[in-house]
């Protein structure tokens, strides 16, 4: 958990008596919201009846699906949220800057700074992934639900659009450059097919 500027704890502080939560609830769904790009959170916190997740434009779903009072102040506060992540450079103290021993290249760092990130290797705004694992130097995490295949190779991490399959498995082949396969409901599909989602 990053820490907050003091004109962002302000402005959290605010927000969280406006809508009657906690400051540190209010801060676990202001993660929420960023690792959802603003447009979506995936939350599990007490004073949010545990686990459950909100969408810009008001699909919002909590443990009780009929307490509609609770996924209204949700709806408000994550809104709330998303619009002070939009107007509020500032929100984060400077993050103190990488010593120059770091094993980190240029080009990925350059890689990581072009994608909203999720507090893991793979980028940001996805959710949890549904399946993830590793092979020969290789590391890889699908998304179904954003439809979507991050892939670690050395120091490049690369997003593919997966479509319509249903990813159930990815197996690295020996054969030329070790290219990378999924098994999927209509077969093994090659990743190097998939579209290369841009940044």
């Amino acid at each position: 958990m990053r820490e907050l500027s003091a004109r962002g704890a302000q402005a959290v502080g605010a927000i969280a008596e406006r809508h009657g939560f906690g400051v540190e609830a209010t801060r676990h769904m202001l993660d929420a919201v960023i690792a959802g790009n603003g447009s979506m959170a995936q939350f599990s916190h007490r004073e949010f009846s545990g686990a459950g997740q909100w969408m810009r434009g008001g699909m919002t779903m909590v443990t009780d699906m009929f307490d509609n009072d609770l996924k209204g102040w949700i709806d408000a506060l994550c809104l709330d949220l998303a619009n002070l992540v939009a107007r509020e450079p500032a929100l984060f103290r400077e993050a103190a800057p990488l010593a120059s021993s770091t094993t980190v290249t240029h080009h990925r760092a350059a890689r990581i700074a072009a994608m909203p990130r999720s507090g893991d290797w793979w980028p940001g705004g996805m959710g949890h992934p549904n399946s993830t694992g590793s092979q020969g130097g290789t590391r890889y995490a699908y998304f179904a639900r954003a439809r979507r295949l991050a892939i670690e190779r050395g120091d490049v991490i690369t997003l593919y659009d997966t479509q319509d399959h249903e990813i159930g498995g990815v197996s690295q082949q020996q054969s030329a450059g070790g290219s990378l396969r999924f098994s999927s409901q209509t077969g093994s599909v090659d990743v190097a097919r998939l579209p290369v989602v841009p940044g």
